[in-house]
Parts: structure tokens; C-alpha cells; sequence
């Protein structure tokens, strides 16, 4: 681990995402040593990510596929040994374009009954640009601020340099994605898993497996399991 922070200086830690595996890829490392040092940890997601796509249409219909994506976040925080979920139950897509208010008052009253000391969740890149991330990352703050003042931290998730060069043949080529970067002197917090955390949070991608099963499949197994193996976390300013 590197950075200013450790994962025991965490405290009680909620998780804010938009879509049912947001929560695996960006913070189940981070959640699984916060926990094992002591923290409480919960999560918020937005919407079931129904308007998502399916990597196989006869075993994962589009039209189930909200109540799929449901059950499979539910086993995936099963793995990870989440049992304080919130559901927003909002519509997926549309979360930029729905009222600023309502969204940071649904998060206030989250944050008001956790009482986190550290959110997790988007910077104002959304990490992948989609919308919806960068709404709901917006609202964090400001619901954060808003019920916690000081008494929270907001991180947000990036990435480094070296770990861009590192995977740039799967960001630039087959994923198309155009990460944050933040440089290593000025993460908040680095957690590099060992080989029991990384596999319960590859257990827990492979759980959602209407989402990740095509991306494990054109990746492969070991390129897959390293491109996970790091969470980079800066304090998030919008």
C-alpha cells in the first residue's frame, strides 16, 4: 500500500456507484482490507444497470436483464461480505438528465444512516465518461458535504501512469477507454492486492457474469486477474 492513507485509516466506508459491478471493479479490493482491519463497509448503487448489454442474449435476455443484473450484484457483495446494500432504483441512462436535487437528497439520506468516514466513488471523470458516473459521483460530494461536512472524505477512483503504459493495449485497443490519470505522489491511496483479495474480487466479477464473462474471455484469465490487481484513490474534488 502507498499514498497518505492506509486502508485501516479508512473508517466506516461507503461505496456510491451507478451500475451493479462499478462496486467490483473500482473498490472491492479496497473494501475487503478496510474490513479486515476493522471498517464497516456499505454500498449504494444507483440503478440495476437495465439498460446495459448482455454478453450472451439467450442466456442473459435484455428484457430480464434488471433482475439478472440484481441477483448477480447480490452474490457478487456476497463474496466481498457487503451486507449493507441500498438500491436507488433509478433509471439506468438517464441519471444525468434526472433532477440534481432528488439524486443528492437519495445519497443524503444514505449517508445520513451509514455515517461513512470515506466514500468511494466517481471523480468527476465518471472514469469512463459515462454520465451516469460522473451524476452520481457529483452528488456524492455534494450529499457528503452536505450531512458529513469534514467528518467524511470523498475519494475517487484513477489511475496511474504506469499502470496506463502498463495496460494500454487493453485500454486503447479493446476497451477504448481513456482512464483518469493521477501521478503516484498525489494518490490519496494505492492498494495493491496479494493473491487471496484479488481472488475474491475476481470471484466476485466473475459472479456478474452477464457483464464480465466476454470481457474475461478476450482478455484472458492472467491479463485479466493483473489489469485488477491495483485501486488507485484520489480526493475528490468537483
Amino acid at each position: 500500500m502507498s499514498g497518505a492513507l492506509l486502508p485501516s485509516d479508512l473508517g466506516t466506508v461507503l461505496g456510491v456507484w451507478a451500475h451493479p459491478d462499478d462496486e467490483a471493479y473500482l473498490m472491492a479490493g479496497t473494501a475487503l482490507l478496510a474490513a479486515s482491519a476493522g471498517s464497516a463497509v456499505a454500498c449504494v448503487t444507483a440503478t440495476a444497470g437495465e439498460a446495459g448489454e448482455s454478453a450472451d442474449e439467450e442466456r442473459w435476455p435484455h428484457q430480464r436483464l434488471e433482475w439478472i443484473r440484481r441477483d448477480e450484484l447480490a452474490a457478487s457483495l456476497a463474496i466481498l461480505g457487503i451486507t449493507d446494500h441500498t438500491w436507488l432504483d433509478l433509471p439506468d441512462g438517464r441519471l444525468a438528465k434526472s433532477d440534481r436535487s432528488d439524486g443528492v437528497c437519495l445519497l443524503s439520506e444514505a449517508i445520513e444512516r451509514v455515517q461513512p468516514d470515506t466514500i468511494l466513488t466517481f471523480g468527476p471523470d465518471g472514469m469512463t465518461g459515462h454520465p451516469d458516473h460522473v451524476a452520481v459521483g457529483d452528488w456524492a460530494v455534494e450529499a457528503a458535504a452536505r450531512v458529513r461536512g469534514t467528518a467524511c472524505r470523498v475519494l475517487a477512483a484513477t489511475k496511474t501512469p504506469a499502470w496506463l503504459d502498463k495496460f494500454s493495449g487493453v485500454n486503447d485497443g479493446i476497451l477504448a477507454l481513456d482512464p483518469p490519470c493521477t501521478p503516484p505522489e498525489e494518490l490519496a491511496l494505492h492498494v495493491s492486492l496479494d493473491d487471496e483479495m484479488l481472488d475474491r474480487k475476481l470471484r466476485a466479477l466473475q459472479a456478474q457474469a452477464s457483464q464480465t464473462s466476454e470481457l474475461i474471455a478476450a482478455l484472458g484469465d492472467a491479463t485479466y486477474r493483473s489489469w485488477l490487481s491495483d485501486e488507485f484513490w484520489v480526493i475528490c474534488e468537483h
